[in-house]
């Protein structure tokens, strides 16, 4: 019998299949067809060397990936954290690649019973490096299996029911957990403190960003001026991601449109066509800072509300857009309600009436 033929093997292969089938799906409901996926994968960076930005996170990486090869070990494990789109599938897949082992992909949500994750951690060969996309949304039982197979190596696999159940300790060999997380707060405690090294992936400069365009314009076959890039890079949300994807609509944009050279006149005629402004807001953040000000007079508000006003679910405002309008300082969390900030207003190119949060009320400065 065949490596491929073990069902421990086949059982982690399925795995591996859905997760990225998922992902696949995922894409495709975000408008990305095959050929889109294609060109993402082939603009992630294939070593540490050529990640941009993010230098902190690259160097304690490195040190931690030299170390361990030359005491001939299996890395310590590690926990990517940080908002969508930052580079942690990235840093996944470099560190199977830096360690020379096979990187094995599943996600949180798929493992929905410690059987799952049994499956999975028996058909690991020692150095491999298992990628778990979204950590945090395991399920409590695989999270309290995978303590022990994080620290000693091994699982408890539970034969039987009740009284007569018996658990038959099974031997994994050590390998790389590389856990990622857009929500690190909740993990729980005994999950967090096993991995051996955390790093927090922050959003991009414009400058790095400008970086990334450019090759990823390179790769493409894309004529860009720097003037170009520069524009794209400006409306990314600091999101190497998102860069990429505005850098494949403007090049649709060139090439239908004009000569195919990406300059910063058709990087501007092309990201208002498709709906991002000069600061990086989408026609969802424009509606809720519209909707905000005008319909409630800059708050507080409601985020039901807001959602319902803007014709979206309440979980699409919470968590597409209020980050990064919170981020930018155009909305404002408080515990009545959003309220609008003077960005906002400015941005809307409206002046804040004197009753709306943050204005300025003259009156009290006024002498008697």
């Amino acid at each position: 019998m065949t490596p491929d033929d073990h069902p421990q093997s086949a059982a982690l292969d399925d795995a591996e299949a859905a997760y990225l089938e998922r992902r696949a799906e995922s894409l495709t409901e975000l408008g990305a067809d095959p050929d889109e996926r294609a060109v993402e994968a082939a603009l992630r960076p294939r070593s540490l060397d050529e990640v941009i930005g993010q230098h902190r996170v690259r160097e304690q990486l490195s040190l931690v990936l030299e170390a361990a090869r030359s005491r001939e070990r299996t890395p310590d494990h590690v926990l990517l954290s940080g908002p969508p789109g930052l580079g942690k599938t990235t840093l996944a897949m470099i560190i199977a690649a830096e360690m020379s082992r096979p990187l094995r992909l599943t996600s949180g949500p798929a493992i929905t019973h410690a059987g799952d994750l049994a499956a999975i951690l028996s058909g690991l060969n020692e150095g491999d490096v298992l990628f778990v996309d979204e950590i945090h949304r395991m399920s409590r039982p695989a999270e309290e299996m995978l303590y022990l197979a994080m620290e000693d190596f091994r699982v408890d696999v539970i034969i039987g029911k009740g009284p007569g159940a018996t658990a038959i300790p099974l031997e994994i060999p050590p390998f790389t957990l590389v856990g990622a997380t857009t929500r690190a707060g909740l993990l729980p405690g005994p999950l967090r403190d096993r991995f051996g090294f955390t790093a927090h992936l922050e959003f991009y400069e414009p400058a790095e960003l400008d970086e990334i365009v450019r090759r990823s314009a390179g790769l493409l076959g894309v004529p860009a001026d720097p003037e170009g890039t520069a524009e794209i890079a400006s409306r990314s949300r600091g999101t190497p991601r998102i860069a990429n994807r505005l850098l494949r609509r403007v090049r649709d944009y060139a090439q239908v449109r004009s000569d195919g050279v990406v300059t910063r006149d058709i990087a501007h005629r092309a990201l208002d066509l498709f709906e991002v402004d000069h600061s990086g807001l989408d026609r969802l953040d424009r509606a809720v800072l519209d909707v905000l000000c005008r319909r409630f007079g800059g708050g507080p508000v409601g985020v039901s509300t807001l959602a319902v006003a803007v014709g979206e679910e309440r979980e699409t405002v919470e968590e597409v857009a209020e980050p990064f309008l919170v981020r930018v300082g155009m909305l404002a969390r408080t515990p009545r309600g959003r309220v609008a900030t003077p960005g906002a207003w400015t941005h809307l190119g409206l002046s804040a009436p004197a009753g709306a949060p943050f204005a300025v009320d003259e009156t009290l400065f006024e002498a008697d």
